[in-house]
Protein backbone atom coordinates (compact mmCIF):
# COMPACT_ATOMS: atom_id res chain seq x y z
CA UNK A 1 0.00 0.00 0.00
CA UNK A 2 1.40 3.39 -0.85
CA UNK A 3 2.05 5.84 1.69
CA UNK A 4 -0.60 8.54 2.10
CA UNK A 5 0.68 11.71 1.32
CA UNK A 6 -0.79 14.95 2.59
CA UNK A 7 0.64 18.01 1.34
CA UNK A 8 -0.05 22.14 1.55
CA UNK A 9 -0.36 25.24 -0.26
CA UNK A 10 -2.24 28.58 -0.15
CA UNK A 11 -5.68 28.16 -1.75
CA UNK A 12 -4.81 31.57 -4.28
CA UNK A 13 -2.59 29.28 -5.97
CA UNK A 14 -3.63 27.10 -8.64
CA UNK A 15 -5.75 24.09 -8.55
CA UNK A 16 -3.32 21.20 -10.06
CA UNK A 17 -4.26 17.55 -10.75
CA UNK A 18 -2.15 16.20 -8.48
CA UNK A 19 -3.92 17.79 -5.45
CA UNK A 20 -6.26 14.96 -4.88
CA UNK A 21 -8.59 16.10 -2.28
CA UNK A 22 -8.85 19.47 -1.25
CA UNK A 23 -9.44 20.32 1.92
CA UNK A 24 -9.55 24.16 3.60
CA UNK A 25 -8.33 24.26 6.77
CA UNK A 26 -9.12 27.97 7.44
CA UNK A 27 -11.59 29.25 10.14
CA UNK A 28 -12.56 32.00 8.00
CA UNK A 29 -13.44 32.26 4.37
CA UNK A 30 -10.43 33.17 2.32
CA UNK A 31 -10.52 37.00 1.24
CA UNK A 32 -10.90 37.63 -2.63
CA UNK A 33 -12.16 33.76 -3.97
CA UNK A 34 -14.93 32.59 -4.73
CA UNK A 35 -16.04 29.64 -3.61
CA UNK A 36 -16.56 28.07 -7.15
CA UNK A 37 -12.54 29.44 -7.92
CA UNK A 38 -11.73 27.47 -4.99
CA UNK A 39 -12.06 24.32 -6.17
CA UNK A 40 -12.59 22.67 -2.11
CA UNK A 41 -14.10 19.49 -1.60
CA UNK A 42 -14.44 19.97 2.03
CA UNK A 43 -14.04 22.97 4.57
CA UNK A 44 -13.25 22.07 8.03
CA UNK A 45 -13.64 25.09 9.34
CA UNK A 46 -13.28 23.94 12.78
CA UNK A 47 -9.86 22.55 12.46
CA UNK A 48 -8.71 26.49 12.11
CA UNK A 49 -6.83 27.90 15.45
CA UNK A 50 -9.53 29.52 17.44
CA UNK A 51 -10.28 32.88 16.91
CA UNK A 52 -8.45 34.14 20.32
CA UNK A 53 -5.58 31.74 18.87
CA UNK A 54 -5.69 33.56 15.74
CA UNK A 55 -5.96 37.22 16.62
CA UNK A 56 -3.24 36.57 19.50
CA UNK A 57 -0.46 35.17 16.58
CA UNK A 58 -1.72 37.96 14.17
CA UNK A 59 1.34 35.90 12.10
CA UNK A 60 4.33 37.29 14.07
CA UNK A 61 6.98 35.20 13.38
CA UNK A 62 8.36 35.45 17.00
CA UNK A 63 5.04 34.08 18.40
CA UNK A 64 5.33 30.94 15.93
CA UNK A 65 6.99 28.21 18.64
CA UNK A 66 3.73 29.00 20.98
CA UNK A 67 1.52 29.44 18.58
CA UNK A 68 2.25 25.73 17.18
CA UNK A 69 2.20 24.34 20.98
CA UNK A 70 -1.21 26.30 21.67
CA UNK A 71 -2.64 25.00 18.34
CA UNK A 72 -1.47 21.29 18.90
CA UNK A 73 -3.13 22.16 22.37
CA UNK A 74 -6.78 22.85 20.68
CA UNK A 75 -5.96 19.87 18.06
CA UNK A 76 -6.43 17.44 20.50
CA UNK A 77 -10.68 18.40 20.39
CA UNK A 78 -10.54 17.69 17.20
CA UNK A 79 -10.25 13.94 17.07
CA UNK A 80 -12.81 13.21 14.95
CA UNK A 81 -12.08 15.88 12.03
CA UNK A 82 -8.59 15.07 12.00
CA UNK A 83 -9.71 11.34 11.86
CA UNK A 84 -11.57 12.43 8.75
CA UNK A 85 -8.65 13.29 7.07
CA UNK A 86 -6.40 10.42 8.16
CA UNK A 87 -9.14 8.25 6.07
CA UNK A 88 -9.04 10.53 3.08
CA UNK A 89 -5.26 10.22 3.01
CA UNK A 90 -5.55 6.11 2.99
CA UNK A 91 -7.56 7.11 -0.49
CA UNK A 92 -5.32 9.01 -1.94
CA UNK A 93 -3.29 12.17 -1.78
CA UNK A 94 -4.81 15.26 0.43
CA UNK A 95 -4.15 18.56 -0.34
CA UNK A 96 -4.56 21.24 2.59
CA UNK A 97 -5.78 24.43 2.14
CA UNK A 98 -4.75 28.21 3.88
CA UNK A 99 -4.87 31.63 2.97
CA UNK A 100 -1.97 32.76 4.98
CA UNK A 101 0.77 34.74 3.38
CA UNK A 102 3.57 33.28 5.30
CA UNK A 103 3.86 29.61 3.71
CA UNK A 104 6.26 28.91 6.62
CA UNK A 105 4.01 29.83 9.73
CA UNK A 106 0.47 28.70 9.18
CA UNK A 107 -1.60 26.57 10.98
CA UNK A 108 -1.69 24.14 8.00
CA UNK A 109 2.22 23.26 8.99
CA UNK A 110 1.47 22.55 12.08
CA UNK A 111 -1.67 20.48 11.08
CA UNK A 112 0.35 18.83 8.47
CA UNK A 113 3.20 17.97 11.04
CA UNK A 114 0.79 16.73 13.25
CA UNK A 115 -0.89 14.10 10.83
CA UNK A 116 2.13 12.87 9.69
CA UNK A 117 3.26 11.81 13.23
CA UNK A 118 -0.18 10.33 13.72
CA UNK A 119 0.10 8.34 10.03
CA UNK A 120 3.47 6.51 11.13
CA UNK A 121 2.04 5.80 14.47
CA UNK A 122 -0.56 3.75 12.89
CA UNK A 123 1.83 2.34 10.22
CA UNK A 124 4.07 1.40 13.02
CA UNK A 125 1.10 0.32 15.41
CA UNK A 126 0.19 -2.20 12.33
Amino acid sequence: MARPRIAIKRIYEPVDEGDGYRILVDRLWPRGISKAAAHIDLWLRDLGPSTELRRWFDHDPARWTEFSVRYRTELQEQEALIEIIRQRAQAGPVMLLYAARDEERNQAVVLQNVLKQLLKRKRVAT
